[in-house]
C-alpha cells in the first residue's frame, strides 16, 4: 500500500485537482464495449485525461461485473478496469435507445465497441449511420479476429487468441504442454494497441480538419502475432518453428530463472560478452571465460543448457542475499521474481507512486497501478473506480435534453 509520504508531487497534485489536465484532455470517448480488452483501451485514454463515458445495458449484465476477483457483491475487476469513467445505461437495441445513442454521438470523438463483427450493423448502427450524425467520429472495433476473414464472426476470448496468435505455444516447459499465464494478458495487450490506435486516429484528424473519422479494425489475435515479430522470418529463412523452453531463452545465454539456496527465485540474464565477464567475476569463476563453449555469445547460446546449469548450480549454493550482493557489486542484471505482495512493498515502486489509490464509494479506496506513461509538466491523473450501472444517467442524458420525467419513463420501459 502506497503511503502519502511516498507519493510523487505530481500524483499528489492530481489527487487535489478536481479536473487534472492530461494529454488527452478535451477528447470524449463513448465506451460501449464489454468485458476487458476494449474497455481497457478506453481506460488507458482516461488515465491520460480523456473524458470517457461507459455505456452498458440497464440490467448490468456485462460479464466483467461478475468476473473474479470479487469481494461480496463488489466486482473488483470492474472497479479498476473501468476506472476514470462516468457510467450510463442504455439499451441501444431498442428504437428509442438507438435514437438516444445517435443524439449523443455528435458530442463524442471516439466510439469504442467489441461486439461480434456485424452486430452493430444488425442493430441499424452501421458505419454510414454513425458518420451521418458525426462525420469525424473514430470508431474502434476491437474483436478477436477482425472484421474480415473466415473467423470474423467467431467469439474471441483472451485464451483463444493467445493460442491462435502463437503466445501459448511459447509458454511452458520444453517437454510439457503449452501454457497460459494466470491472467488475461492477451486482452490487456489488445487494449494497449486499442489506445495506441485511438491516439493515431486523433493525430490524423487534428492534422487534417477535412478528414472523415476512421473505422479502426483491430484484431486481438493479430496484436499477439505482431508482438512475436521475429518468428515469421525465423521460420521462413531458418526453418525454425520456435518452441517453448521453460524459463530459459533460446536466443541468449545465460538467461533463466534460478533458485537460491534459501528458496528465492531470481531472474538473471548475461548474454552479452561484457555482462558475462561481470557474471564470472561475481561467481569467482574466471576460468569460464576460457571455455570455448562460453567464451563468446554465440557459443554460449549454442550451449545454453550447459551455461544455465553452471549458473543455476552457483545460485543454488548461496543464499539470495549473498547472490544479490555479489551481482550488484559487478553491476550484473538480475532481480528477485516478485509476487504482487513484493510489488506492493517495493521501495522503488513506492517512491515512484506506481501503485495509486482509487477513490471508491463502496470500499473507500482500492489500490491499482498508476497511469503510464508520465508527461513532464502534467500531473499524474488519479481517477476514481468504475461507475455503478447508470450512475451518471441524469447528467449525461441532460446534455441532449432529457429531463427527469422522460428518464423515469425510459427507465420504466427498460431503455435506460
Amino acid at each position: 500500500m502506497t503511503s502519502p509520504n511516498s507519493t510523487p508531487p505530481e500524483a499528489a497534485a492530481a489527487a487535489t485537482d478536481p479536473k487534472p489536465k492530461g494529454v488527452f484532455s478535451g477528447i470524449r470517448i463513448l465506451d460501449m464495449a464489454t468485458v476487458v480488452a476494449a474497455p481497457f483501451a478506453a481506460s488507458l485514454c482516461a488515465d491520460l485525461g480523456a473524458e470517457v463515458v461507459k455505456l452498458e445495458l440497464p440490467d448490468g449484465t456485462d460479464t466483467l461485473r461478475g468476473l473474479a476477483p470479487t469481494q461480496g457483491e463488489h466486482a473488483l475487476h470492474w472497479k479498476v478496469t473501468n476506472r476514470g469513467k462516468r457510467g450510463i445505461s442504455l439499451d441501444v437495441r431498442t428504437p428509442e435507445g438507438k435514437a438516444i445513442l445517435l443524439k449523443l454521438l455528435p458530442s463524442f470523438d471516439v466510439l469504442v465497441e467489441n461486439f461480434r463483427t456485424g452486430t452493430l450493423d444488425r442493430w441499424g448502427l452501421d458505419l454510414a449511420t454513425l458518420h451521418a450524425v458525426n462525420p469525424r467520429l473514430t470508431v474502434l472495433r476491437l474483436t478477436g479476429f477482425g472484421q474480415t476473414g473466415p473467423k470474423a464472426r467467431d467469439p474471441g476470448f483472451a485464451r483463444i487468441f493467445e493460442a491462435m496468435g502463437g503466445l501459448a505455444h511459447l509458454t511452458g516447459e520444453a517437454d510439457g504442454r503449452p501454457q497460459h499465464i494466470n491472467y488475461p494478458m492477451g486482452d490487456m495487450m489488445a487494449g494497449l494497441f486499442g489506445a495506441f490506435s485511438i491516439a493515431s486516429a486523433l493525430v490524423e484528424l487534428r492534422s487534417n480538419p477535412q478528414q472523415q473519422g476512421r473505422e479502426i479494425d483491430l484484431s486481438a489475435t493479430e496484436v499477439l502475432l505482431r508482438l512475436l515479430e521475429t518468428l515469421p522470418v525465423e521460420y521462413e529463412r531458418l526453418g525454425v518453428a520456435r518452441m517453448r523452453s521453460g524459463p530459459s531463452a533460446t536466443y541468449t545465454a545465460p538467461s533463466s530463472i534460478f533458485r537460491s539456496r534459501d528458496g528465492h527465485w531470481l531472474t538473471l540474464v548475461a548474454g552479452g560478452d561484457a555482462m558475462f565477464r561481470r557474471l564470472c567475476e561475481a561467481m569467482q569463476r574466471p576460468e569460464l571465460l576460457q571455455d570455448p563453449r562460453m567464451s563468446q555469445a554465440r557459443a554460449r547460446n549454442a550451449n545454453s543448457e550447459t551455461v544455465n546449469e553452471v549458473v543455476g548450480q552457483w545460485c543454488a549454493s548461496l543464499p539470495f542475499a549473498e547472490i544479490a550482493t555479489r551481482l550488484k557489486a559487478v553491476d550484473a542484471p538480475f532481480h528477485k521474481v516478485y509476487d504482487i505482495a513484493d510489488v506492493m512493498r517495493d521501495e522503488h515502486f513506492k517512491a515512484r507512486g506506481a501503485i495509486t489509490r482509487l477513490a471508491d464509494p463502496d470500499l473507500g479506496s482500492v489500490p491499482a497501478p498508476a497511469a503510464v506513461p508520465r508527461f513532464s509538466g502534467l500531473p499524474q491523473i488519479v481517477p476514481r473506480t468504475g461507475p455503478a450501472v447508470g450512475e451518471h444517467n441524469a447528467e449525461v442524458f441532460a446534455s441532449i435534453g432529457l429531463d427527469a420525467q422522460e428518464l423515469a419513463r425510459l427507465r420504466t420501459q427498460g431503455v435506460i
